[in-house]
């Protein structure tokens, strides 16, 4: 797999430094779309606060992820369900960790979640 990042200067605005307006996917053999993931233990039960949720999140999608062969390498995009607008911050620095230094679309989006106990989803698409 190849891909290019999409991050024109011209004529649109500039995003921040840990994402990008989108990114070309080339030479790809399959994806994996990964469905709204929760901050849940193997039990099921939600991580106590944001930050252990957003650790469940991200160990979650990478056990998804390696169960077709993937990383979180093969991620192309992520979107995020949040419950409040002030959950971004740290949203996206967790993002940034799972993803090193890969700079993928995003986008977060405030919803209320199924449960008041899931404060945020993650939902990913990964090619390969």
């Amino acid at each position: 797999m190849r891909t290019t990042t999409l991050a024109p200067t011209d004529g649109i605005y500039e995003p921040t430094l840990d994402y990008a307006h989108g990114i070309e996917v080339c030479e790809v053999s399959r994806f994996v779309f990964v469905a709204g993931t929760m901050g849940l233990d193997p039990s099921g039960k939600p991580g106590a606060d944001l930050g252990s949720q957003l650790t469940l999140i991200w160990a979650n999608v990478a056990r998804i992820l390696a169960e077709a062969d993937m990383t979180v390498e093969n991620v192309v995009r992520v979107t995020s369900y949040l419950t409040d607008p002030a959950q971004a911050t740290a949203n996206g620095a967790a993002r940034v960790a799972a993803l090193g230094d890969r700079v993928v679309p995003t986008t977060a989006i405030v919803v209320q979640t199924l449960s008041p106990d899931w404060l945020v989803e993650v939902e990913v698409i990964a090619a390969g």
